[in-house]
């Protein structure tokens, strides 16, 4: 663990790490201690209608300090690396107005990736096509999509996952759009924000074992907090299939529940398992794809906010995420 006081208040704290390693609860402090603004960076808590299940910091953390991007899109409502980035260029802007800090904490790789080093400049898929590829991948799955994929980009539907229907779909909706692959949109110069400096990026890495538990004793706090019954909710709106809210873990579990086609405790076991799976996925990635960030081997809570900050903060190449975007 990082020892000593911050040599500098940095202009941008980068906080990541897996599914329930305290992300949050380091943030507000770090919040607190800088006079900073918490943003998320996770792609579930950007929707206002699954707030337990994404575990979204709740009123009494917003009451201690600012919060943006959480519970800010609706369920049928396109959330993406883009979309997500735009938002970013005005919270950051508001945030360099107040004379506040951002930090920025969040689980989802991509989202991260996009902050610091740019997203490839792939233009907005018109709503027709977008919704012709997603009625295709639910009505005949990721085979056919890869299938439709392979006629205008036989590249990218041999390296795609079989099974990842949606980057197949991405991939189809893009070439079908523009008329270019997905590759040579990724080839491009990549679009930027204006990132205030020195940036500080850390990463969360308790142990799995210890996680693994957390995880599952979270999951039966958000049952006793009502999760089902947002669940309940969800439902009732009816949104697509496909929705990304629609398949957060947990959701899926609990329909079943509702539907009775499963018991409380196979809707546990099934939605434990899926969120160590998750934890897992992103424990990988942030393994590849960040170096440079301060690898800090303990939860958020058992982190104290200035030995987050301890030490020189990473310089714009040290905080880069290694290359191979998605």
């Amino acid at each position: 663990m990082v020892h000593g006081e911050p040599s500098a208040r940095p202009g941008l704290v980068v906080l990541a790490g897996p599914t329930a390693s305290g992300k949050s609860d380091l943030a507000l402090r770090l919040a607190e201690r800088t006079g900073g603004v918490v943003i998320n960076a996770d792609a579930l808590q950007l929707y206002r209608d699954l707030s337990i299940l994404t575990a979204r910091p709740g009123p009494s953390a917003m009451a201690r300090a600012p919060h943006r991007l959480y519970g800010v899109l609706a369920g049928d409502e396109p959330g993406s690396a883009g979309v997500w980035l735009e938002r970013m260029r005005t919270v950051l802007r508001e945030a360099a107005e107040s004379g506040r800090t951002p930090i920025v904490a969040g689980g989802t790789g991509f989202y991260i990736e996009a902050l610091l080093q740019g997203l490839a400049p792939v233009p907005d898929i018109p709503a027709d096509i977008r919704g012709e590829v997603r009625a295709l991948g639910r009505a005949e799955g990721a085979s056919a999509v890869r299938q439709a994929l392979a006629v205008h980009d036989p590249v990218m539907a041999g390296t795609l996952p079989p099974t990842d229907a949606q980057r197949l779909m991405r991939a189809l909706e893009v070439v079908r759009a523009t008329g270019r692959t997905l590759a040579w949109w990724q080839a491009q110069p990549r679009l930027r924000l204006d990132l205030p400096a020195p940036v500080r990026a850390i990463t969360l890495m308790p142990p799995r074992a210890i996680l693994h538990a957390r995880i599952a004793s979270r999951f039966d706090a958000m049952l006793a907090d009502g999760a089902l019954e947002e669940v309940r909710a969800l439902t009732a709106l009816g949104l697509p299939e496909d929705a990304p809210v629609m398949k957060a873990v947990g959701v899926p579990e609990l329909r079943a529940v509702l539907k009775g086609a499963i018991g409380w405790d196979q809707a546990r076991e099934r939605a434990v398992i899926a969120s160590r799976r998750y934890a897992k996925r992103q424990v990988t990635w942030l393994r590849h794809r960040s170096a440079g960030f301060a690898r800090i081997e303990a939860f958020g809570e058992e982190v104290a906010a200035g030995e987050a900050l301890a030490g020189h903060p990473a310089t714009e190449a040290e905080s880069r995420l290694s290359p191979n975007p998605r």
